[in-house]
């Protein structure tokens, strides 16, 4: 994308590209509700915007069958991404923000991040790959490594992994996490599952702690190895 083609783009319009980004990272079929939601704007909005961006090959969008970015739309959006997880890491190592309040704050100054900015906050940072929740960080070229995570509400009992990812659109949510010790990179293991769908219990060595269903559902988990 050229510099001609991002003067075109809208704070709005990134923000609409970053998010359907993120669903896509996790192999999910986008809809304009899942977006609707996640912006925090009305349906109708959503898909005006989506007309508008199909027309800049941006992205498709077919009516009921959902919302796929373009090689033109990924390119812009995986900028993006990288633009706000290397603030929120800098934010976060550097400034020493909470990481429970740094995604807004990154999101205020992802927007006007230049060029020049972005190399300079990739070299003191040592060319970073993942950001303070374990979200990966495209390189300058925009391309990011493949993993396959799983929900922690999906694994079976006895299942061994890594806390990869958490989801950090929530400040509640990271707080959450945070009490529990749940970080990326933390060794867990699913220990005991609620009948009844309430929780999941989780092993930290000898340590155990019980998660709840929403929280589980936003925690993404890199297994290696499921007990027969």
């Amino acid at each position: 994308m050229t510099n001609e083609d991002k003067k075109e783009l809208s704070p709005a319009m990134e923000d609409y590209l970053r998010v359907i980004y993120k669903f896509e990272e996790k192999g999910a079929m986008v809809t304009t509700s899942m977006i609707s939601e996640s912006l925090g704007v009305a349906p109708a909005s959503v898909t005006k915007m989506m007309k508008r961006l199909a027309s800049m090959d941006l992205v498709e969008h077919e009516p009921y069958r959902g919302v796929g970015l373009t090689a033109n739309g990924e390119k812009a959006a995986a900028e993006m991404a990288r633009h706000h997880r290397l603030i929120e890491l800098f934010l976060t190592e550097v400034v020493g923000v909470p990481w429970d309040r740094v995604h807004d704050e990154a999101h205020r100054l992802e927007h006007a991040l230049s060029e020049y900015l972005e190399d300079r906050l990739a070299d003191i940072l040592g060319d970073p790959k993942v950001d303070p929740h374990g979200q990966l960080i495209p390189c300058k070229e925009g391309r990011v490594a493949v993993r396959s995570l799983r929900m922690l509400w999906d694994l079976e009992q006895g299942t061994r992994g890594v806390v990869a990812e958490i989801e950090d659109h929530d400040p509640a949510l990271l707080r959450y996490v945070a009490e529990r010790a749940l970080f990326p990179g933390t060794k867990i293991c699913v220990a005991e599952r609620d009948p009844y769908g309430g929780s999941v219990i989780v092993a930290l060595g000898a340590e155990r702690c019980a998660v709840g269903q929403d929280a589980a559902r936003q925690i993404w988990i890199e297994t290696n190895e499921t007990a027969a």
